[in-house]
This record gives C-alpha cells, sequence and structure tokens, in this order.
C-alpha cells in the first residue's frame, strides 16, 4: 500500500516533493511574511501612537522618565524610517508573489539585521536620557521580543535564531560599551543577552513545526490533485480519501471489473434546437445525478464522453461484490432518470451497456501526462452492448457473463438472444434488465 500510495505520488522516478510542491510552499510562506510585516507595521504604528497620546495628555510623565529631555523629533527619528523600510518591504515581498518569486536569502537575512537593530536605537536615545542603568531595565530591551515572536511566521529556524542571535548581541553590547552613569557587570548582562537569544532559537523551533504543517497540508492538497487527475474527469471524495490514506497500485495489471457505459438516446438531434448553454445545463444536471449513484455504489467514473461516461466498479479497488454494485448502480439510474425526466421540457432516454471481464488496468499514457484507465475486449463489448440499445429501443443491456455470474439476481432478465455485433465474427448472447 505504500508502494502504490508513493507511486501515486511520483511519477517516472521523479522526487514527490515536486516543483508545483516548491512553489506552493514558497507562496504560503511569502504570504505568512507579508503578515508579519504587517504586525510589525501596526505594532509600531499603535507605539507611536500611544506615545503621542500620553505625550499630549500627561507630559509629566514623559518629562520624569526622560528628565526632561524628551524630543518629538526622536519618534521620527526611530519610527519614522522603521515604519518606511516595512513598507518598502512588503511591497517587495507582494511584488515576489505576484512574479511566483521568492525573496533572496541574502535579504532574508538583511531584512532581519536591520527590523532587529531598530530597538537599539531606541535603547541607545533612552540611554542617553535615562542613563544606563534606568534605560537597560525599561522597555527598549523588551522590544526585542516583539521581533523574536513574529520571527516565527518566517517559517524559518536559522532566520529566527539569527534575529535572537542580533538581538542578544546588540543587547550585550550597548550594556558593556555605553554606560556613561554607572560600570556594566558582565555576568548580569550576559544572563539577560542569553535569555533573549534562547528565544530566538525557541522562536524558530516554532517556525519550523508551522513549516512542517504547511507542507504536509500541501503535499496533501498536491496528492488529492494528482489522484483526480489520475483516475480522470470525476474521482469521488471517498475514493480520493481511500486512495491517500490506504494506497493502492497503478502499475498495469489484469483484474476483473465491470464495466459500464452510459449514452443518452438522440441527444444529438435534441441539442441542436437548443442552446450550447442549455446543453450544458441539462448535461450538468443528469450527470449530477447519474454520478452521485456511482460513487454511492462503489464506482468511478472514469472518463466523461460527450453526453455519456465510462465507469468502473471493481477497480481501482478490488471488490468481492462489484458486478452486483454495478448492476444496482444501473438499476437505480433508470429510475433516476426518470424522475428527472418529469417536468422537465427535455425528456432524456438513458442506454446502458454493462459487462463483466478481465481487463488491463493501470496507470496509462505518455511519459508527460498519463491517467488511470482499463483496456480490453471487455470495455470493447460493453461498448458495443450500450449501441445495442438503440437498436432494440431498451434501456439497459446486459452480457452473458453479467447474467451467468450474478444468477437470481438477475432472474429478471430478458434473453435477446444471439445477436450479431460490430467487430465480433460470431454472434454474442444478449440480455435485457430493467
Amino acid at each position: 500500500m505504500v508502494r502504490g500510495l508513493r507511486e501515486l505520488l511520483s511519477s517516472e522516478g521523479q522526487d514527490p516533493v515536486s516543483a508545483d510542491f516548491h512553489r506552493a510552499l514558497t507562496r504560503e510562506i511569502l504570504k505568512t511574511e507579508l503578515i508579519r510585516i504587517k504586525a510589525l507595521i501596526i505594532t509600531a504604528s499603535a507605539i507611536a501612537g500611544m506615545l503621542w497620546t500620553v505625550y499630549l495628555i500627561a507630559p509629566e510623565q514623559i518629562e520624569r522618565l526622560w528628565h526632561g529631555n524628551l524630543k518629538p523629533a526622536y519618534l521620527f527619528i526611530v519610527l519614522g524610517p522603521f515604519l518606511l523600510f516595512e513598507l518598502l518591504a512588503h511591497a517587495l515581498v507582494k511584488r515576489q508573489l505576484e512574479l511566483d518569486r521568492d525573496v533572496s536569502v541574502a535579504r532574508r537575512y538583511a531584512s532581519a539585521f536591520i527590523e532587529t537593530s531598530m530597538p537599539t536605537i531606541a535603547l541607545a536615545l533612552h540611554i542617553d536620557n535615562m542613563g544606563s542603568v534606568t534605560a537597560l531595565g525599561f522597555v527598549a530591551p523588551l522590544v526585542y521580543f516583539v521581533f523574536i515572536i513574529l520571527s516565527t511566521l518566517r517559517l524559518d529556524f536559522w532566520l529566527s535564531t539569527f534575529t535572537g542571535f542580533v538581538a542578544a548581541a546588540e543587547l550585550l553590547a550597548m550594556a558593556m560599551l555605553y554606560h556613561p552613569d554607572a560600570p556594566p557587570e558582565f555576568e548580569y548582562h550576559f544572563a539577560r543577552s542569553m535569555i533573549v537569544f534562547t528565544g530566538g532559537v525557541l522562536a524558530g523551533a516554532v517556525g519550523v513545526q508551522l513549516r512542517r504543517q504547511f507542507e504536509k497540508s500541501i503535499a496533501a492538497a498536491s496528492a488529492r490533485d494528482r489522484v483526480t487527475n489520475l483516475f480522470g474527469q470525476h474521482v469521488s471524495p471517498q475514493v480520493v480519501e481511500r486512495l491517500l490514506t490506504e494506497g493502492t497500485s497503478t502499475a498495469s495489471d489484469t483484474r476483473r471489473v465491470a464495466v459500464m457505459f452510459v449514452d443518452f438516446r438522440s441527444f444529438t438531434a435534441a441539442a441542436r434546437s437548443r442552446t450550447p448553454q442549455e446543453v450544458v445545463d441539462r448535461l450538468d444536471g443528469i450527470f449530477a445525478v447519474l454520478v452521485e449513484i456511482v460513487d454511492r455504489h462503489g464506482g468511478i467514473v472514469n472518463k466523461f464522453l460527450g453526453d455519456g461516461f465510462l465507469a468502473i466498479f471493481g477497480a481501482p479497488f478490488e471488490s468481492p461484490d462489484a458486478l452486483a454494485r454495478g448492476v444496482d448502480a444501473a438499476r437505480e439510474m433508470l429510475v433516476a432518470v426518470s424522475r428527472n425526466n418529469e417536468g422537465n421540457s427535455w425528456a432524456l432516454n438513458i442506454g446502458i451497456g454493462l459487462h463483466f471481464g478481465e481487463v488491463v488496468a493501470g496507470n496509462i499514457g505518455s511519459p508527460r501526462r498519463k491517467e488511470y484507465t482499463v483496456i480490453g475486449d471487455t470495455v470493447n463489448f460493453a461498448a458495443r452492448l450500450e449501441a445495442l440499445n438503440k437498436e432494440f429501443n431498451s434501456q439497459f443491456l446486459i452480457s452473458s457473463a453479467v447474467r451467468e455470474s450474478l444468477g437470481e439476481a438477475c432472474a429478471d432478465a430478458v434473453s435477446l438472444g444471439e445477436v450479431a455485433v460490430k467487430g465480433y465474427e460470431q454472434p454474442m448472447a444478449v440480455w435485457r434488465l430493467g
């Protein structure tokens, strides 16, 4: 099963982590980067607004903290360039997202260094006006943690660790080298810096876990897309889920399946007097009903063929009662079409052909495009059976293989005798059901 699932996720020996996967992951990372930048812009704007509010309402408190040295220009010196930088970074990331490109590693690290250095400038201003002891115990060193926490949205362990390292190194450097009012204690400030650095490492670990969750989600979505493409234009959600959880081999092999062809009699002639949109709407409506029936009986619609489709019972998953499921589905289709025709100005006349036998089932096609399908005489004869409905003015024809395999379950089958079938030298036994 594991091998089968791996075959679903990769073809022709390619790594399952495809270019599409990397592209989707890159886009998600860029989206989280935009969220991180927006959070920084909002946070910086909120801090600026709060400081201005306090300065206007209670200036004496600000003057006391800053020893009468606060100048409004200080806000613009720190927050102005920072907001401008983040707005430019936001524009760059958004542009790269539109172009479906990633931001270079050098730019990521440069951005992390510049951003994390902003609190250091604020700390320098605080030290100038408050003194090193008060400033290092005030809010500026705590701002480093805002950048460290938001670095988790970069989904990169080393970027978060680098952010923590820059914050710790600059905090320690400011404490040890810039102390106008009191000599520093290395052990005290080193311990504080190590806590900051540890915060960066932990943020990186959280970012890695988030990235893994993104990768799993994207891989699951990619697998579902590939399963849908592989098994034709329609695969029921139940089949997709089972393929993803259990896996199944897609290598070509021989197996016994029930093959059903469904077609609508005289549909082309009726469609000539209607608009293309009316034709599409009518087909969509009736297909929605019939496909749901196939799904419920454990089959898959392998191909849509204009005004009909090919359904398979017993592949890609083997089923001991595949044939019985196929017959039950066909009987229910006849009833469903009859009900659907009631009150509808465009009544449809369905034709179904069902045969049971061996086919070659598997992943077939070119190296660039493959799909899961069934090939063999069983498929050909099922198609011929369906076409015979027009000749016998019937709706549901089965082969002798179906009649003999089900026995009493098809006791109501009516023999049409040995019938000449196009493409076959000998007449073939045909039965009518329904």
